[in-house]
């Protein structure tokens, strides 16, 4: 019988006492009897004993007192969340429940009743901070009390004075631990203008109070007063779904309305550096490596970076929404309605990240312990825009619809492929992947004002990771593209007449063209032409490619002269050519259509069999084509968008 502690984190003498046993000793069960009617502060020193990865039965004392203020415990859920930690109820005074506490100490003791370690999430930048420090101390493991480099981890990044002491003196590489110790705190605090034991708590509140949302029915706590406020709004079973919608509405609006200046300079920019390059050789040379670096390198390139204030808007909305906690509460909100296709609220976390990227939204499906939800949720993230997706968008919306639209549109398209994913899983639980879907807890964490810091960094970071795609993987590829729009040169019969018509005559020509042109047939139904269909191709290296692939043909097959096209934005020349009708139909391809092939790369390694790959890829080819085939056909017959 060990003293009362609320916490780990021991700074009196008897939390010192209580805590060392539990780490030195080694017991085969500890009882953690916490008071029911306070459920939230007591279950806090509880998840830390699961973090701990101790033996762990949790007595429900003071049961008649929850009962009585009206607290109803859903014990089998709560113990699933928690690990499958036996929760027994009991009232100490009245010697209630005892027996059954026994008998449950015994089941954990003998291992007849297994508990798993539930992971813990405490943001993506504590998370990395711990694997680093964990990793260093994994080869010193054998020399420490516990034997458990994460939960060390945690404790260094906490202050932990008695634990830093452990370490300088067990460790052969203590001082080096301690230093980097030191490193990530600062880093930590750099980021969230808060100290990391401040961050690690409000986190393990955080899964306190949502493994309580799930299976209490009313709680009564007082530290979450505000924030109870506060969700009572946000969470709404009625409200919290338009507010959501709205939040993000508004985001998408600014992406565009705020980015339209900016937007404005690259382009005139760029435009400005194709002339000048131009300059450098006689009007009508018709050299290589003029048009390698005018219309491959700078047109192609270019016609991506333009959109970066977009995308870095977009990305600073998200950071906001994060660092706030409210996305939390998003996939809060989005439980109840993922409960109704088969998934849950967990599912919704990796298709949040795949509004960024869909590479890093499959690895983050890793978080879900059933792998028949983790098949479903991957199959269907590439159904969630991505930041590739939205240089499409960027540059299409604008060309084809008026400003007043804009932000309706991007809103409605993101609409589409989250309806989009909702379909495919509702049908993929009914058929493919039958079965009940898996528990967990929803953490909550408290509202926190973001940093202006933090949120830079989360948006220059998913920036950075879009410049450095647009220099390396779409750099090349446009120099690929360019090589395929130019080569194989035309006879010289076929370029006479009208510069523009020549020009066009040897795009057709070459060997973009011709797979283009062959497969005019199975497209010509969606309104796509060849030089669609050209561009498509290239979006599979990156959807990206297909912005610079349109720059790069439009470019070298225009109907203008290359001194009024250094000038134009390809946004006029997509406009002068084809019908809003034709617009959308691409901008649905490109939401439903083929994963990119990084995403096809980390689809195969996360899922194990290319069948699954395969799956996703003609899948989503397939509903692409169904869908744009009839929104097309129907479009042009009731005469929408044509003109």
């Amino acid at each position: 019988d060990l003293p009362g502690t609320y916490s780990l984190t021991a700074y009196s003498e008897d939390e010192l006492v209580a805590r060392d046993f539990v780490i030195d000793a080694h017991p085969d069960v500890i009882v953690h009897v916490v008071d029911a009617s306070n459920l939230e502060r007591n279950l806090y020193l509880g998840v830390q004993l699961l973090e701990l990865g101790v033996p762990l039965v949790i007595a429900l004392n003071m049961s008649d007192v929850a009962s009585a203020r009206g607290c109803a415990v859903d014990r089998a859920k709560l113990s699933v969340l928690l690990g499958d930690v036996p929760l027994v109820p009991t009232v100490g005074h009245r010697n209630e429940g005892t027996s059954d506490l026994a008998d449950a100490v015994v089941a954990v003791g003998t291992g007849a009743h297994p508990v798993r370690r539930v992971p813990i999430g405490y943001g993506r930048e504590v998370d990395e901070e711990v694997a680093l420090l964990a990793g260093l101390l994994e080869a010193e493991a054998a020399r420490l009390a516990p034997r458990e480099p994460h939960w060390i981890a945690l404790k260094l990044l906490e202050g932990d004075e008695r634990v830093r002491q452990r370490v300088r003196d067990r460790c052969r590489e203590g001082e080096r631990v301690l230093a980097s110790a030191e490193a990530s705190i600062r880093h930590l605090e750099g980021i969230f203008g808060d100290s990391p034991e401040v961050v690690i708590a409000d986190r393990r509140y955080g899964f306190i109070s949502g493994a309580c949302q799930e299976a209490v029915r009313r709680t009564i706590e007082s530290r979450h007063e505000v924030s109870d406020r506060v969700d009572a709004i946000l969470t709404h079973p009625v409200l919290g779904v338009p507010i959501f919608l709205g939040l993000m509405y508004v985001a998408f609006w600014a992406t565009f309305r705020l980015g339209e200046w900016p937007m404005r300079w690259i382009e005139s920019g760029f435009a400005r550096l194709g002339a000048l390059v131009a300059g450098f050789w006689p009007p009508g040379a018709d050299s290589a490596l003029r048009s390698l670096l005018v219309d491959g390198i700078i047109g192609g390139v270019g016609g991506v970076l333009v959109f970066l204030p977009n995308i870095l808007i977009l990305f600073l909305a998200i950071a906001v929404l994060e660092d706030s906690g409210y996305m939390a509460r998003a996939a809060f909100i989005m439980d109840r309605w993922m409960h109704k296709i088969g998934l849950h609220g967990k599912s919704f976390i990796p298709m949040l990240i795949g509004f960024g990227c869909t590479v890093p939204a499959i690895m983050a499906t890793r978080v879900l312990e059933s792998r028949r939800d983790r098949l479903v949720t991957m199959l269907i993230l590439p159904l969630m825009s991505c930041g590739a997706r939205l240089t499409i968008y960027a540059m299409l919306i604008p060309a084809f619809f008026p400003a007043a639209w804009r932000g309706p549109m991007l809103w409605t398209i993101y609409l589409v492929g989250i309806a989009a994913a909702v379909v495919l899983a509702k049908g993929l639980r009914l058929t493919v992947f039958r079965g009940e879907a898996t528990p967990f807890v929803m953490e909550l964490p408290p509202y926190r004002m973001p940093t202006l810091r933090s949120a830079a960094i989360h948006m220059w970071e998913r920036g950075w990771m879009y410049l450095r795609k647009a220099g390396t993987l779409i750099l090349g590829v446009s120099v690929c593209m360019w090589a395929l729009t130019s080569y194989p040169k035309p006879p010289a019969r076929m370029v006479v007449g009208e510069e523009g018509a020549s020009r066009a005559a040897a795009l057709e020509y070459s060997l973009a063209g011709r797979i283009g042109t062959a497969l005019e047939p199975a497209t010509r139904p969606l309104g796509f032409d060849w030089r669609i269909n050209t561009a498509l191709v290239g979006a599979f290296a990156a959807k990206e490619v297909f912005v610079a692939q349109m720059g790069i043909v439009f470019s070298l097959g225009g109907e203008v002269s290359e001194e009024e096209e250094a000038a134009e934005p390809l946004r006029q020349r997509l406009r002068e050519t084809y019908t809003p009708l034709q617009g959308l139909s691409v901008i649905l391809f490109c939401l439903l259509g083929f994963p990119c092939m990084a995403t096809v790369a980390v689809m195969r390694s996360e899922s194990g069999a290319w069948r699954w790959t395969l799956l996703q890829w003609g899948g989503l080819t397939a509903l692409a084509y169904a869908v744009c085939l009839l929104v097309y056909q129907i479009g042009g017959l009731l005469g929408l968008g044509t003109g």
